[in-house]
């Protein structure tokens, strides 16, 4: 195993004041927080208006919705994020913002051109690829060339996303977090008010889709905007440049790219086996909203932060350091994801029913949804713990390393998810994926401990034994409530007058907002309380740390 390594002559310079890690980390869960409430809104019309095992258009919207998705996260999170921030980031400390502007603005025209010109061979191709993506769909013509026609419409949306990814690393290399994590909150809201409006679910495919690609150029637009407020002078060009530079940063993407698309092989062997099941794509699609949730807000905030912060500390050669921000992140990773992945395991029909039933989505729908979020919920920590632990190799120039592991998760993948379809159905998709990222999980922490690159502290590591306490508890709590969740329904209708739901405020017809709503809302949040006090009870993390944690260094 090979990793590049830089070379520079030039000492590093001192580290420019920023944001700490957390804060930084909360920063962006903050607004990943409002993204996903507004994500939730949107796919609470969506699922009412449309269903999922009822309408052949539910299953092509979610289809189109993945397809450009599926290679967002290979080519722009997967590939150049990854190899680009780190290189960004030393170039910002070693060569002066000039040289990283420049090396931003040939990295970006490069990413560019090639998801542009991926993206028209796809367009022309969209028939055959569903053959392999959605073979389930052949057997209903119908579905599958609204499947075809919307997944063009919302090809496009591909290379703004590569756009988006590349400046959201400009940004927060130069510390510079809150619109890079705001930016997604327009593709909710666009799509909300281009579904709202229809009257049939084929409309609201459609509008759904085409408000996909208006919100992916205001999406570009708005981060164009912003990097150059910042001074990073950054301008849109689609002639790719070829550098010395460029040419190192595609080496170092290439790994990347094929780790990430080793990850997404995962997701199309779900997409594929889902397509033979009517209901099935719109079911994990629901789930994989819920699981995404403490992914986005945990995950994705922390490692956002964390590599650019690693990054300089490695390029500093401050190993203290850089090991005090792993055992941090990995500790608050914790303290965050295993809260909510022990609420989905304890009550996943109980949430998806009280927020999901209603209009063209039934008690049946919610229940696969739910069996399928289930096995979700345990992969959770495991899912948020790749997105933390990466940045322990990127940030040393090692992109190789995590893409080995990623080809081994997907061979689990495939063998446990298979095996588990054919014996329990749909929810034997989502443990193949679950057992698959416990594993790349296992091999990462296993391979820097062997390095001697991490191992996380002892401080650190009682710290989450005690977080693990705290979350069984919590678990209990949880698991009552969605056993004993007819009553309390009953006892919210018989206090409060909801029989027709809060006036005003309907889909379709029918409630928003009744007594099951309410009563998701409320066992959530005394489940929180719960979990606060028995954190800090414990002593797991002390007020103390926390405010130091999230103080501006």
């Amino acid at each position: 195993m090979s990793e590049v390594q830089e070379t520079s002559a030039a000492p590093a310079s001192p580290p420019r004041k920023s944001s700490g890690l957390i804060r930084n980390s909360l920063i962006n869960s903050g607004f990943t927080l409002l993204s996903r409430f507004a994500g939730f809104a949107r796919d609470l019309v969506i699922a009412a208006y449309m269903g999922a095992s009822g309408n052949i258009m539910a299953d092509a919207y979610a289809t189109a919705q993945q397809f450009p998705n599926l290679f967002r996260r290979i080519f722009a999170e997967g590939a150049f994020s990854t190899a680009f921030v780190p290189s960004y980031s030393a170039a910002l400390e070693r060569d002066g913002k000039e040289a990283a502007d420049k090396m931003a603005h040939d990295a970006m025209a490069t990413l560019v051109f090639i998801t542009v010109v991926f993206t028209l061979a796809c367009e022309f191709a969209m028939p055959w690829l569903m053959y392999i993506f959605k073979p389930g769909f052949v057997s209903d013509p119908e579905k599958l060339k609204w499947t075809v026609i919307f997944t063009q419409i919302t090809m496009p949306y591909l290379p703004c996303m590569a756009i988006v990814a590349h400046l959201a690393g400009v940004l927060n290399a130069r510390g510079r977090f809150v619109l890079s994590a705001g930016v997604p909150i327009l593709l909710n809201a666009v799509t909300l008010i281009c579904v709202i409006p229809t009257h049939s679910p084929f409309q609201s495919a459609l509008g759904g889709s085409i408000g996909t690609i208006i919100a992916g150029v205001l999406q570009a637009g708005l981060l164009l905007w912003g990097a150059n407020k910042t001074g990073a002078h950054v301008s849109l060009s689609i002639i790719p440049v070829f550098s010395k530079d460029i040419n190192k940063l595609l080496m170092l993407a290439v790994p990347g790219a094929l780790a990430a698309a080793a990850t997404q092989v995962n997701i199309f062997v779900s997409q594929f086996f889902s397509s033979t099941v009517k209901g099935a794509t719109m079911w994990l699609a629901i789930a994989d909203r819920f699981y995404q949730l403490p992914l986005g807000l945990v995950g994705v905030a922390i490692g956002t932060a964390l590599l650019p912060a690693l990054s300089r500390a490695v390029h500093a050669e401050d190993h203290e350091h850089a090991q005090k921000t792993m055992d941090q992140a990995v500790l608050y990773a914790m303290v965050f994801t295993l809260p909510a992945a022990v609420a989905l395991i304890a009550m996943p029909i109980f949430l998806v029913d009280g927020i999901y039933t209603r209009g063209e989505f039934n008690p049946t729908d919610a229940a696969w949804t739910g069996a399928c979020l289930l096995h979700y919920g345990w992969g959770v920590p495991a899912f948020v713990l790749t997105r933390i632990l990466n940045p322990a190799f990127f940030a040393r120039k090692d992109t190789f390393g995590p893409m080995k592991f990623a080809v081994v998760s997907v061979i689990v993948n495939i063998v446990v998810g298979v095996s588990m379809f054919h014996l329990i159905g749909i929810p034997g998709l989502a443990i193949g994926t679950s057992a698959a990222a416990w594993v790349n999980v296992v091999l990462m922490v296993f391979t820097l401990a062997r390095r001697k690159t991490w191992i996380i502290g002892a401080v650190a590591l009682r710290k989450i034994l005690l977080v693990l306490v705290a979350s069984a508890g919590m678990a209990a709590f949880c698991y009552a409530a969605a056993f004993y969740s007819a009553p309390i329904k009953a006892a919210i209708d018989s206090v409060l007058p909801l029989h027709n739901g809060i006036h005003g405020l309907s889909i379709l017809g029918h409630k928003a907002i009744g007594a099951k709503e309410i009563a998701v809302v409320a066992v959530s949040l005394s489940g929180v309380v719960l979990y606060s006090v028995l954190l800090f009870g414990t002593g797991a993390v002390k007020p103390s740390e926390l405010k130091a944690a999230l103080r501006r260094r």
